[in-house]
């Protein structure tokens, strides 16, 4: 798997990180998931640069000029819920993509801190040849990561899959390592270095899914 850390080098996604972290901030739920959504925009445009292109011909009001443009069929696939708002921010780029929602979420038997990931809902169209897009803002354990991708193997095998995400663990993006297939390409803003008792990235953001629409029962 390639891994592309973009808080590695300087930019304006330092400030969008640093707003989704403070929790007084975050309180501005509107904030937030527009805080996701232009990360989502940046990750896109990294993104991009690995895309495959053939040149077109552009008829102008005064002539003709050659322009290199994108020719890959992509789909994006979020993970309900906190995805949502990374979904619209990587569509708003890609604006031409077909897209693809999953459900995938933390079954805590008798409330315990061990923890199965269920996967109830899944609604996409055909993966076969395409361009795979998995967006999750939190790759914490990676667990979900990987149930979500062995759910959708049996609708098709994609020509390439990216991983967007925000703020991972270090834990997570060796875990996803093992299973998706070596030319899997990772874009995310942040790595964090710990995990704690309860799977949570530390020092992380918290709920991204909470934070973005409120707290869940």
């Amino acid at each position: 798997m390639i891994v592309h850390h973009l808080l590695k080098k300087k930019s304006v996604l330092n400030t969008f990180i640093k707003e989704i972290r403070d929790q007084d901030i975050q309180k501005d739920k509107m904030r937030f998931r527009r805080n996701l959504e232009r990360i989502g925009e940046i990750l896109s445009y990294e993104l991009s640069k690995e895309l495959e292109y053939s040149q077109e011909t552009t008829l102008t009001v005064l002539g003709e000029k050659n322009l290199k443009v994108h020719n890959n069929d992509i789909i994006i696939c979020s993970i309900l819920r906190a995805g949502l708002p990374l979904h619209q921010g990587i569509l708003n780029y890609f604006d031409a993509a077909e897209n693809a929602f999953i459900s995938a979420y933390r079954h805590h038997p008798k409330n315990s801190t061990d923890f199965e990931i269920k996967v109830e809902y899944f609604a996409t169209p055909n993966l076969e040849g395409k361009t795979l897009i998995i967006a999750d803002p939190m790759l914490a354990t990676g667990k979900s990561m990987v149930t979500v991708y062995e759910a959708i193997k049996k609708f098709g095998t994609p020509k390439k899959i990216h991983i967007v995400s925000v703020i991972g663990s270090e834990f997570g993006v060796k875990y996803i390592r093992k299973y998706f297939p070596k030319n899997t390409e990772l874009w995310i803003a942040d790595i964090d270095t710990t995990l704690n008792e309860k799977g949570y990235i530390v020092p992380g953001l918290g709920d991204a899914g909470d934070l973005s629409y409120g707290i869940k029962l």
